[in-house]
């Protein structure tokens, strides 16, 4: 059974000590109320005693069991293995237990600060993980974009896409070559960087040229495709005769008049008569276009044909030039020209032969 404090036992020293331990003072006996409120005899364990204080000999021993001393600041005192008193210059001083606790009271203030943003920052993650992943979709998406043009445009302005032949197609009257030799200052420049600019300088010296377009076959080649200008007869010039086309640009200057190319007398070249005859030559078949050697234009609503048997036509404006020319081809099918003097199309529902 645990021995309650208080206890006035026999107080027995020590073996191997000689002096005998100060006897302590009897406590005075008290009288616990019972639950309730009124007074009555307790269990010997409630019975408490007051706690001996140390005097002035630190030598002091008590006996093992019972309460511990304290100073008479009211602090408890610690004892030896002997069960003596320490010693006072071993005890710490109030302002250094006070320092003591104030430095642990900074360390856990500070490891509750650590815990507290360590959790606010693993709960910013959890909140914005989304964000984050969006986020790095977009920068791995743009990054991935970003060097797959600039790998492009490295490869593009490298000098293994610099031109290295030209390729000529649709030339009938110009002979390849000329055009080909006409990009030499272009080659060993990378075909990104050759523009529509480069290519109407390198075209502009041939006038035979009506339309063009380029086409560029990584590495080196450059494609030209050529629409040369379609004469559609002579003109009498001042120095001869000169081959044009319907916008009155001159292709050649023939001796004499080409098979095929008839001789058109509709004034000037820019004028409304010639537009107007030119228009027509280019809207007849190739079988009767054949036979045309001769085409006149006072007006423009005064087109005349004449054809190599002597037969003429009278075609009147250039409206309807290709209904015109469907009734013709039929007309001279059914009337050749060699039995006729004329066939008349000015008014193509109502054509006459005569």
């Amino acid at each position: 059974m645990k021995r309650p404090q208080g206890f006035d036992g026999p107080r027995t020293s020590r073996p191997g000590r000689a002096r005998p331990l100060p006897s302590e003072p009897e406590a005075p006996a008290a009288v616990p109320l019972r639950r309730g409120g009124t007074a009555g005899p307790v269990e010997p364990d409630a019975v408490t005693a007051p706690v001996p204080v140390i005097g002035d000999d630190p030598n002091a021993t008590v006996p093992l069991g019972t309460a511990p001393l304290v100073a008479p600041g009211g602090e408890p005192v610690e004892r030896d293995d002997g069960g003596r008193a320490a010693p006072a210059r071993d005890r710490p001083s109030p302002a250094a237990s006070a320092a003591a606790e104030a430095r642990a009271a900074r360390k856990a203030l500070a490891a509750a600060e650590r815990a507290r943003r360590r959790y606010e920052r693993r709960e910013v993650r959890r909140f914005t993980a989304h964000t984050r992943r969006r986020r790095r979709a977009w920068l791995i998406g743009l990054g991935a974009a970003a060097l797959f043009v600039g790998g492009v445009l490295a490869i593009a302005y490298s000098p293994a896409m610099a031109l290295r032949e030209v390729r000529v197609e649709g030339a009938s009257r110009i002979p390849p070559e000329q055009i080909q030799a006409a990009f030499d200052g272009e080659l060993g420049t990378p075909l990104p960087l050759i523009g529509s600019g480069d290519v109407n300088t390198a075209l502009r010296a041939f006038p035979l040229i009506e339309t063009y377009s380029t086409e560029l076959v990584p590495p080196g080649t450059l494609i030209v495709r050529i629409t040369e200008r379609t004469p559609v007869g002579v003109v009498q010039g001042d120095d001869g005769l000169e081959l044009v086309d319907a916008a009155g640009v001159v292709i050649d200057r023939p001796a004499e008049r080409p098979e095929g190319q008839p001789l058109i007398e509709a004034g000037a070249m820019n004028g409304p008569g010639f537009r107007a005859a030119a228009g027509v030559v280019r809207a007849l078949p190739d079988d009767v276009r054949s036979q045309l050697v001769r085409v006149t234009a006072e007006t423009a609503d005064d087109v005349r044909l004449e054809l190599s048997s002597g037969a003429a036509v009278v075609w009147g404006s250039a409206e309807d030039s290709a209904l015109k020319a469907v009734v013709l081809a039929g007309l001279m099918k059914n009337a050749p020209p060699d039995s006729v003097g004329q066939y008349d199309v000015s008014a193509p529902t109502s054509p006459v032969t005569g």
